[in-house]
């Protein structure tokens, strides 16, 4: 008997259609049968062993919730024997409802219930756990995860040791994933976490990679991305992470129209084995980042979001560096331009923040000049040094890109039909604030624009990120700050900002409730309840507009 060895995921729901995604033990159709009548049906593709489908639901009525079945043939799978969870649902809204959108980033897997866990609670779990308890509590319409959904650097002990019986761990990639069979042990360590599993089978979810996907700074520099191509174990690591992005994350990303018109997924589904397909795809990807688009966009009622791409777009030339190639920079523009008065909100996922404290702006703005060359050959190798060892590679790290993201912004959240907020959501940093910025001199946009960052979903936070950052977003910090920068001559931003949340440290997620004009935002932190279980508390809620 075939066997559902991941998922279901919901992963894509407007008012008549969603999408959900598998991966079963061997190939079959899969069939999704809702209470109210409508249904989808599937046939699995093969990828390296493994069998995936991702099932169009079509017939679903606009402002209902109807529970759903997953078939494998003529046997059901889900819900599963004995769940102790509710009926997973497909919920489809009005243009007239509320739109809930919950985000975060950086979600270490969580260790089994019985293991001690050094992270704390894991803020998705308990989420699920609430939501479970009480199907009237109030539930995201979407759940962003902004990168970081695996750690393929970064293993846990469990998975180490599922590695050492494959390979020798003292051998490199070490205790790193080195293939596509490594990556699929992340997803099922992450995935088969039972809350986490009934979370995502309820709740639609829109993703993006951030480089812990692959590796830390994935991407940082030209001269990074050289020394890497030069690692014996790079190339099969990157092929494997954008393969296993493509199948686990990006595929469901899409509108059903966009998968019915995406070549690669028509070529992956009429072949056997589409293994070579998609590696061949990733190679391409590898070869030319500008073939391969990797951002997409969502509407949700009035609210737009536009989920950027800001690892494989970048152009890394010293001299030319910019975070988005062109082409990505141009579908941005487009995509928060389109229709004037379309929408009331628009968010720009965008895994890395735009807005930093000011010295970490400052430091990497400083630091791009001396890779550049501003201050000779030897400062640009202690820049480049730097660069790597800091991290600093953020979009302040790319002061063109800044400031052209800064213009589009402006521009986007003015004049006739502007909406009323404009929101960068970001993760990244391991703490989560709230930045205002202005435009001096200009009198800014007639939106209100704001960089809401918020990590990790499940992760430690050491003592020297807490104490970095509180200092970091200090005046006394700034000033320090500007001192650096004028040492490599750096001119001040277009902009200016002011941290107007936070920081916050802990596990948790943000969610923002947009109705007509009207915004509010809510942080929540997963907290031990001191009967060996966890809840969401509520550490900061504001209202952002109103109608």
């Amino acid at each position: 008997m075939t066997a559902l060895r991941l998922g279901p995921l919901l992963r894509y729901a407007d008012g008549s259609s969603a999408t959900v995604w598998v991966e079963t033990g061997r190939p079959c159709t899969v069939e999704v049968r809702c209470a109210d009548g409508s249904r989808g049906t599937a046939r699995t593709f093969q990828i390296a062993g493994h069998h995936y489908a991702l099932v169009p639901v079509t017939g679903l009525t606009a402002g209902t919730a109807t529970a759903y079945e997953v078939y494998l043939g003529d046997t059901r799978v889900w819900p599963l024997e004995d769940s102790p969870f509710p009926p997973s649902e497909i919920r489809t809204g009005t243009t007239q409802d509320p739109v809930r959108v919950a985000f975060g980033s950086c979600r270490w897997a969580a260790p089994p219930a019985a293991d001690d866990d050094p992270a704390g609670p894991d803020a998705l779990d308990t989420l699920a756990a609430r939501l479970a308890a009480d199907p009237a509590a109030e539930r995201p319409d979407v759940l962003l995860l902004l990168g970081d959904q695996v750690y393929a650097d970064e293993t846990s002990g469990a998975t180490q040791r599922w590695l050492s019986a494959r390979r020798d761990l003292s051998e490199p990639p070490g205790q790193g994933v080195a293939d596509y069979e490594e990556y699929t042990r992340l997803y099922y360590e992450s995935w088969l976490d039972p809350e986490v599993r009934w979370l995502l089978s309820t709740v639609p979810s829109c993703m993006i990679f951030d480089d812990h996907d692959v590796i830390d700074d994935w991407n940082t520099s030209a001269a990074w991305l050289a020394d890497m191509r030069d690692t014996p174990w790079w190339r099969e690591r990157l092929l494997s992470g954008l393969a296993s992005y493509w199948v686990h994350q990006h595929l469901g990303n899409l509108s059903p129209t966009e998968l019915a018109a995406d070549p690669v997924y028509a070529a992956v589904r009429e072949t056997p084995d589409a293994t070579d397909v998609l590696r061949a795809f990733a190679a391409g990807a590898d070869a030319d980042p500008a073939s391969v688009r990797w951002s997409y966009r969502r509407d949700f009622g009035r609210v737009r979001l536009l989920m950027v791409d800001t690892r494989m777009a970048r152009v890394l030339e010293e001299g030319n560096r910019s975070m988005l190639d062109a082409g990505e920079a141009q579908w941005l523009r487009t995509q928060a331009l389109e229709a004037p008065g379309s929408y009331d909100h628009l968010l720009i996922g965008s895994s890395l923040p735009w807005l930093l404290p000011h010295l970490v702006h400052d430091a990497e703005g400083w630091d791009a000049a001396l890779c550049r060359g501003e201050k000779g050959a030897r400062w640009a190798r202690f820049g480049e040094k730097l660069r790597r060892a800091a991290d600093l590679e953020h979009w302040a790290a790319f002061p063109d890109s800044f400031d052209a993201l800064a213009a589009l912004i402006a521009e986007a959240g003015s004049g006739e039909g502007a909406p009323a907020t404009v929101c960068v959501l970001s993760g990244d940093v391991h703490h989560a604030y709230v930045a205002e910025p202005t435009w001096p001199g200009s009198g800014g946009p007639d939106a209100r624009v704001l960089q809401l960052t918020c990590s990790p979903v499940h992760n430690s936070v050491p003592r020297s990120i807490r104490l970095g950052f509180r200092f970091g977003w200090s005046n006394a910090a700034r000033f320090l700050g500007r001192r650096i920068a004028g040492h490599g001559r750096v001119p001040r931003p277009a902009i200016d900002w002011r941290r107007t949340g936070g920081p916050w440290f802990g596990n948790q997620l943000m969610t923002l409730t947009m109705k007509g004009r009207s915004s509010r935002l809510r942080l929540e932190q997963a907290r031990a309840d001191g009967q060996g279980g966890a809840r969401l508390t509520t550490v900061e809620e504001s209202v952002l507009t109103t109608a």
